[in-house]
């Protein structure tokens, strides 16, 4: 079985959840005999994250496709590529994280082959055989896909990082065509010293309730810092201006699965639960007692927050 898996990066850093899709990868791979998996790199002037790929262990070559239209990993020039990949080289899956990027180029790599797609993966029980949530994540869904190539995008939280201990062989490849039908203009990132949301160990999400951007970063900030953890929010939160889009955890925004995650003056509605309920331990604190946030909570904390965080943080710092 030949598989393809979508490398996604910065053009000079390497994106974690590539890890976890050639981990996915590796799981798929085990139910064939004389498996081999490839990581398509495209970008522009790339060459550092080629060689970051090839140190990623199960990997057997790494395609590096250089071009100026490959900035910004535009998705349509790089669906076209792999269609062309997968067509002259005949492989039988293609693999891409469950994130912005891959939920953006693997529909579009779908079309062109005419292949529907699964997507959200959270478990390979064979070839062809795959577990995702439906429903909101009320519904845990085992389907069976016949199409002759595997198309998959996966949940990154789902499956272990590969291993960086590998020595993959460095391939470069002819440039695929640039439709011209998008320009990469430039990339708006939000810098922070705080672990990256999606691979953080402990996440504190803010909610509507805390009523304003200033106090999301008087009262959140402060408990992430004693915590050593990334900060996220709901919709509703990224919607009112508190904080970028970045910052969303659900179903529409990021799909974490921490150690802990505290959510703070945020309901529970059930998109946001869609994209944390993996996490290991969930405290909620929010002053109303009817709020659905606590149903789903292995720890709840009926009170103010802006009484309750500050006295918490407090509590950390004498720890």
């Amino acid at each position: 079985m030949k598989i393809l898996v979508v490398a996604e990066h910065l053009n000079n850093q390497l994106v974690s959840a590539t890890c976890n899709a050639v981990g996915a990868a590796q799981k798929l791979a085990s139910f064939t005999a004389d498996s081999t998996i490839d990581l398509l790199v495209a970008g522009y002037q790339c060459e550092d994250v080629a060689q970051q790929c090839r140190q990623i262990s199960g990997v057997n070559r790494v395609l590096q496709a250089d071009a100026k239209h490959y900035v910004g990993l535009v998705a349509e020039n790089v669906a076209e590529l792999v269609v062309e990949l997968v067509e002259s080289e005949r492989y039988d899956a293609v693999i891409c994280a469950s994130s912005t990027f891959g939920k953006n180029v693997s529909p579009r790599i779908s079309a062109l082959l005419d292949i529907a797609q699964v997507s959200d993966v959270i478990s390979i029980e064979s070839v062809g055989i795959y577990q995702r949530h439906i429903y909101t994540s009320n519904i845990l869904l085992t389907l069976e896909s016949k199409e002759n190539i595997q198309i998959l995008t996966v949940r990154t939280t789902a499956f272990e990082k590969a291993a960086m201990e590998g020595e993959a062989e460095l391939v470069s490849i002819a440039a695929g065509a640039d439709l011209g039908l998008v320009q990469f203009v430039k990339t708006e990132l939000v810098e922070s010293d705080r672990p990256d949301l999606n691979t953080a160990s402990v996440v504190v999400s803010g909610g509507r309730g805390l009523g304003s951007d200033q106090n999301y970063r008087t009262l959140l900030e402060p408990l992430a810092d004693k915590l050593g953890a990334a900060l996220g929010a709901s919709r509703a939160a990224v919607d009112a201006g508190y904080v970028p889009n970045d910052y969303q955890v659900g179903q529409t925004g990021k799909i974490v699965a921490p150690e802990l995650y505290i959510a703070v003056g945020i309901s529970g509605a059930i998109q946001h639960l869609a994209g944390m309920s993996d996490s290991k331990v969930i405290v909620a604190i929010n002053k109303d007692p009817d709020a659905p946030i606590f149903q789903f909570a292995d720890y709840g904390l009926e009170g103010d927050l802006f009484t309750v965080v500050p006295e918490l943080t407090e509590c950390l710092a004498q720890s």
